[in-house]
């Protein structure tokens, strides 16, 4: 059974079981989600209320956007999860002989970085939504900003962590110029994304 179709209680304790996976990355997954899943409800809770109707257009293509963002996210779970069963099956190879050892190796480092890249991706995704969600917070339904931001909270957390992913996994990748694009990248984005969520802290407080 994939991770996405367990339910809730099923799928915490299996994270809180003695296993691997799902981890951080899947976690990461399900933040992002949330997020798209708060936001598309702070749509629509904004759609089709008289205050709003200068928006009511702008809100029916975020609903729209959000409910393709929560179907990605909802894949990565399992995405994320495979990649990294990918890892810990090639450093089950066997490496008794200098051919084996070779291919092991060969199989460590692909592995390494796909789990690097899926990862990459849920951070970048979850990225570019950010200021739709902001967006939809400042100008959605009042009633339900509190709402919009725990959703902004929880893709600040998706990315978070999907970054650290990334960056514990370069550690074991021997190519200079794939760690250098990456680490370059998480960068960026752990900058931008701290700098938004601090100044919508400031806004919030500011109108509740």
């Amino acid at each position: 059974m994939k991770l996405q179709d367990l339910t809730l209680k099923q799928f915490l304790e299996k994270t809180a079981a003695n296993e691997a996976l799902p981890g951080g990355g899947s976690a990461s997954a399900l933040n992002a989600a949330i997020a798209s899943a708060l936001t598309g409800m702070m749509a629509n809770l904004t759609i089709g209320k008289k205050n709003y109707t200068a928006v009511e257009d702008q809100m029916k293509k975020t609903v729209e956007e959000m409910e393709e963002n929560r179907k990605h996210f909802i894949n990565d779970i399992d995405r994320d999860a495979d990649a990294y069963s990918l890892v810990m099956d090639a450093y089950k190879l066997p490496k008794e002989t200098d051919e084996q050892k070779a291919v092991r190796g060969k199989k460590i480092q692909e592995a390494m970085k796909e789990a690097s890249l899926v990862p990459m991706e849920v951070a970048e995704r979850a990225y570019k939504m950010l200021d739709t969600i902001i967006d939809t917070i400042r100008k959605g339904n009042k009633n339900a900003v509190t709402d919009g931001m725990v959703g902004l909270m929880a893709g600040r957390t998706a990315i978070m962590g999907a970054l650290l992913n990334v960056r514990i996994n370069l550690g074991g990748i021997h190519d200079s110029v794939f760690i250098q694009e990456l680490r370059k990248r998480c960068d960026q984005i752990e900058k931008e994304v701290l700098e938004k969520e601090s100044e919508m802290i400031d806004w919030i407080k500011s109108v509740i």
